[in-house]
């Protein structure tokens, strides 16, 4: 073996060694690669789902969002309704004339004098244009006198510093007793569901 066959012996090994770590490097950059890709692959899919799980939670949080402003305006309207029946009941019981309003103001002074003592002086308050009726009713009761103005739809505040009570049966306070009494009722037959 000659020198010039050695070399070229070691020269061939080292081009075959050098093959198989350029061969190895190949083999080893495409497994990386390939795990890259699949790591890629899952990232790009974890965030598609992340991106779908937010969409669905923001879709869901304005469907509740609206579904509450929609709740919210029927309550309103609910009470816009309640409140224009209240009112309506109110401006009914505000001219109400003639023998109804004198029997119902008759039945509301009644039941306040249950509460006084006989021989009380008794002070008898009422709508300012009830005067006159207030006054043609009192000649009934010993010792009950029409006292002055008080602001309401009708019927009377009846008081007495002997008894030292005061009653408050005015169309008014028997309204908020019974649309209190009986609101469930009225909504209920005014929103049928």
């Amino acid at each position: 073996m000659s020198l010039d066959t050695v070399v070229e012996d070691i020269r061939e090994e080292a081009h075959a060694r050098a093959e198989d770590i350029r061969a190895e490097g190949e083999a080893r950059a495409e497994e990386i690669e390939s795990a890259a890709e699949e790591d890629a692959e899952q990232i790009v899919d974890d965030a598609a789902q992340d991106v779908e799980r937010e969409i669905e939670q923001l879709r869901e949080q304005r469907l509740s969002s609206a579904k509450l402003e929609a709740k919210q305006k029927r309550l309103e309207a609910r009470r816009d309704v309640l409140s224009d029946v209240h009112d309506q009941v109110e401006d009914e019981l505000a001219s109400l004339e003639g023998d109804s309003r004198k029997e119902l103001t008759q039945t509301l002074l009644e039941g306040a004098s249950d509460e006084f003592d006989a021989g009380d002086d008794v002070s008898v308050y009422g709508r300012a244009s009830d005067e006159e009726l207030l006054e043609e009713i009192l000649e009934e009761y010993d010792g009950y006198s029409f006292a002055g103005e008080y602001d309401c739809l009708g019927g009377v505040v009846v008081e007495s510093e002997q008894s030292r009570v005061r009653v408050n049966n005015t169309f008014d306070s028997v309204l908020e007793d019974v649309w209190e009494d009986n609101l469930r009722t009225i909504s209920n037959q005014l929103f049928e569901q």
